[in-house]
């Protein structure tokens, strides 16, 4: 486990992930997500994250699923694994966009977390291509496969 640096409250890294301020949050996402990359600091909050999964605005929903994934490599107590059926629906999203950007956040699961590659790749071969435009189908379907190829 590296040190722990203070972080703010649950409810106010809460607050300022859902701000309506999109920039602000998208901003701050990025804050945690490149702490991510350096420490544990928010490993353990990958329940708080989950919870975000359902929101209504597509990039809250984004912003989880992505900082879920951004705490694959500190996960050693299988959080990730626990949420995963959670975060599944995100890759049948109404918005292709918010697929083909979980599909990419995927990859760093697979790198550090092995062992939900069997999971991974089931709900990547399940994703229901049909409800997509044209324009967004072979987008998505080849984010599909470099995945698959990542986790073969």
């Amino acid at each position: 486990m590296t040190e722990q640096r203070e972080r703010l409250p649950e409810e106010e890294i809460l607050r300022r992930l859902k701000d309506r301020n999109e920039k602000a949050a998208f901003d701050f996402a990025g804050a945690i997500g490149a702490a991510s990359a350096e420490s544990d600091l928010y490993a353990d909050l990958v329940p708080l994250f989950a919870g975000m999964l359902t929101e209504r605005n597509a990039f809250t929903r984004t912003r989880a699923f992505f900082l879920i994934c951004d705490q694959a490599r500190w996960d050693t107590e299988g959080r990730i694994a626990a949420v995963f059926d959670r975060m599944v629906p995100l890759l049948n999203d109404e918005k292709p966009t918010v697929v083909r950007q979980c599909l990419g956040a995927l990859k760093e699961v697979v790198l550090f977390r092995p062992e939900l590659a069997g999971r991974i790749e089931t709900a990547v071969r399940n994703i229901d291509l049909s409800r997509c435009r044209d324009s967004m189908t072979g987008l998505i379907r080849k984010d599909m496969d470099a995945l698959l190829k990542l986790i073969d």
